[in-house]
């Protein structure tokens, strides 16, 4: 213990000190968020670094890995499975056609393109479930390094905001219910991709229309359900991972095997029992706000790592593949909506 803390403090602390006005300058513009920030100033700083690089890696590296995995797991301690089960199974067949169709556009479109085939499931895993975290939970179940990661972010990043900008203009133009929050909420809680951008364009169709907050309480338990999508995608890249390492000759359980994701459902079960006898959902509150803040921490480091000009020249085809993945959650939404009777 005493030898890594040696080792790895200086690097811990840098990640921490940009993750704090990080997190604060994501509160103040939540279309762009705490994580995307800590990407932003770690890219700005990595080359500054210069003579003190070598002793800040082995933190940098630490929190890049671990941290995540933490994140992850204090995730689950935002998920009641019963508010779930109550009024997150009206939208669940919308959510698996979006689901299944992110992933098999990443998929097909992965060789065509020549993307690389870990930020293209990254991407494909990030647009169809939660964004950041999904892609947080993907990365260490595909060894995915800093550079992909940091790719993978941008790219969901880019849509977010284009969702927050279009989305509710889009939703009036379709005559989408202004009366209540049902149609909209279902539609932004699984066409967006991340969970702070739902709750900005929710929130945004509220105020257009006078809603109070029922549009963002649909969009958000929408949002929750599919979060749960995580637990078998990562288990399904986990397996994949291990049938791969089989071929090679190398084939190592701990080494790839997602235990965090056990950590993650255990957190969900211990929400969901706690609720059901009698703890307020807001004791969990600290635990999802952690959670939020280790992803901002992960993704400084994540920032410190990325090669920024790497990432502007190998950016054109990942943002071409995020665009063709955000179309088509969009369009598959609007027309299950369609033929559901949703909308």
């Amino acid at each position: 213990m005493k030898s890594w803390l040696l080792k790895s403090w200086a690097g811990v602390l840098t990640c921490l000190l940009i993750a704090l006005p990080a997190w604060y300058l994501g509160k103040m513009f939540p279309i762009m968020g705490g994580a995307v920030i800590a990407i932003l100033i770690g890219m700005c700083l990595a080359p500054v670094l210069g003579k003190w690089r070598p002793q800040l890696d082995p933190g940098i590296r630490w929190v890049s890995k671990k941290v995540l995995q933490w994140a992850v797991i204090l995730l689950g301690f935002g998920l009641n499975l019963s508010v779930v089960a109550k009024s997150g199974l009206q939208a669940l067949p919308v959510i698996l056609a979006v689901i299944t169709t992110s992933l098999v556009l990443a998929f097909l479109l992965q060789r065509w393109m020549k993307v690389p085939g870990r930020i293209a499931t990254l991407i494909g895993v990030g647009s169809s479930i939660c964004g950041g975290s999904a892609i947080a939970a993907t990365a260490p179940v595909i060894d995915a390094d800093d550079n992909e990661v940091a790719q993978a972010i941008s790219v969901i990043f880019f849509f977010n905001v284009l969702a927050a900008l279009i989305f509710p203009v889009l939703g009036t133009c379709l005559g989408m219910d202004t009366t209540t929050g049902e149609v909209f909420g279902v539609f932004s809680g699984t066409a967006v991709n991340d969970t702070s951008s739902v709750t900005a364009v929710a929130a945004t169709w509220d105020s257009m229309h006078h809603l109070g907050t029922a549009t963002l309480q649909k969009a958000v338990t929408v949002k929750l359900t599919r979060t749960l999508a995580i637990i078998p995608i990562v288990l399904a890249l986990s397996f994949f991972t291990m049938r791969q390492s089989a071929e090679k000759g190398k084939v190592s359980l701990k080494k790839v095997f997602p235990f965090f994701v056990i950590w993650f459902l255990v957190a969900t079960l211990i929400t969901t029992v706690s609720v059901h006898f009698g703890v307020a959902e807001a004791a969990f509150a600290p635990m999802k706000t952690l959670s939020k803040i280790l992803i901002v921490v992960a993704m400084a480091a994540i920032g410190l790592n990325t090669n920024v000009v790497k990432l502007i020249k190998s950016g054109g085809k990942a943002l071409l593949l995020g665009a063709i993945c955000w179309a088509g959650i969009t369009s598959v939404a609007l027309l299950m909506q369609r033929l559901l009777g949703i909308w």
